[in-house]
């Protein structure tokens, strides 16, 4: 079975975990400062917090923005559940904001028809690996509304040169087993200012000052020794296992090219670069009803295929009546429609032209055009 996901670890992550484990310094310590100042210099931000997963990263951010009850959050409603969640858990008030359906991220001209609604954190998510289109955003924005960049998916992105995670007034990164980079579980906050920064620290050690004295109310999200050793392994090799999943992602365009009257493949914007986290195809509309069908001939083919995501946030139960009735028309429609490949940096040459033979087939086989 060609798997969807597959993470880049080997040997040199295995000898990072044993020196730790090695050095009996396994919780929080420096190994993980390491990998901070590591982080951030990669970044091309001040600071990095790292803690215990994405989600959490997520939540301290809004936290230490001061979001809460009834405040307003503009996320797009096409994503993983957690960019909305974490605001959720705070009393705030996710506002569903529809996707461009060339990049798949946050649209600026359906935020601007958002933006009345006591807006008090705009979160873009780089979505698939692609970055949003931030400029536009941030026109859009025009006051002083901080903007939080969900890059969990884009680790190494850029955006007009720069990397994603520098761009806002922070950022938030996942290290989850199936990112661009990985720790296992873990993420990362970026951000240049020394106050948040100030405030995340605080947050995720149980709001400790010094040892036992305890100034806010916090937690443990702290990120353990073990995996900041992978993550800095990983972090090395980062540019290079990006340069992969771009070279299957070639890879797969060329081979498709000619099903193009029937599946919308991904596009790179001029001013991005894509680090294709995900390969998403979209069916277009009119064949939507063969999405099952092609996604279980892929099966039978033995390749792991996926649909990201099928319930757009805004039509989930947890938010059900949170948003007006075609708010989000092309969010829905991606729903209905996308189709994830394998696009990631163990598949070899011959495993993408696999899986594009094997999608050609199954179009053939399950789409009447």
């Amino acid at each position: 079975m060609i798997k969807l996901f597959e993470p880049a670890v080997g040997r040199e992550e295995i000898e990072a975990v044993a020196r730790v484990i090695e050095s009996r310094w396994l919780a929080h310590g420096p190994e993980v400062e390491e990998f901070e100042k590591e982080f951030a210099r990669y970044v091309g931000v001040r600071h990095s917090i790292a803690v215990s997963n994405g989600t959490v990263a997520l939540y301290l951010v809004y936290r230490a923005l001061g979001i809460g009850q009834g405040d307003g959050v503009a996320v797009p409603a096409l994503t993983f559940v957690a960019t909305a969640s974490a605001a959720a858990m705070l009393g705030a008030r996710p506002v569903f904001v529809d996707v461009d359906l060339e990049t798949y991220t946050m649209d600026p001209d359906s935020l601007a028809e958002n933006m009345g609604r006591d807006i008090k954190v705009v979160v873009p998510v780089h979505l698939f690996g692609h970055p949003a289109d931030m400029d536009t955003i941030r026109r859009v924005v025009r006051d002083e509304t901080p903007i939080v960049e969900d890059a969990a998916q884009a680790h190494g992105a850029r955006y007009k040169g720069r990397r994603v995670g520098s761009l806002a007034t922070a950022a938030i990164f996942s290290l989850y087993a199936t990112k661009n980079m990985t720790s296992g579980e873990g993420g990362v906050v970026t951000t240049d200012s020394d106050e948040l920064a100030g405030k995340l620290r605080l947050l995720r050690n149980h709001g400790q000052t010094r040892k036992y004295y305890h100034e806010v109310l916090g937690g443990n999200f702290r990120m353990s020794s073990i995996q900041a050793a992978i993550a800095r392994v990983q972090l090395r090799k980062l540019d290079m296992l990006n340069e992969r999943r771009r070279r299957v992602a070639r890879m797969l365009t060329d081979m498709l090219s000619e099903l193009r009257d029937v599946v919308v493949l991904p596009r790179e914007a001029p001013w991005a670069y894509h680090v294709y986290h995900l390969y998403p195809v979209r069916l277009r509309e009119e064949h939507a009803g063969s999405r099952d069908p092609i996604v279980e001939c892929m099966r039978r083919r033995g390749v792991e295929v996926a649909v990201h995501y099928p319930v757009p946030l805004h039509r989930q139960p947890i938010f059900r009546g949170s948003a007006r009735e075609g708010c989000c028309p092309n969010a829905e429609l991606v729903a209905r429609t996308e189709i994830s490949l394998p696009c990631h940096p163990m598949l070899s040459d011959r495993d993408a032209e696999y899986v594009a033979e094997a999608f050609k087939e199954c179009v053939s086989e399950c789409v009447r055009r």
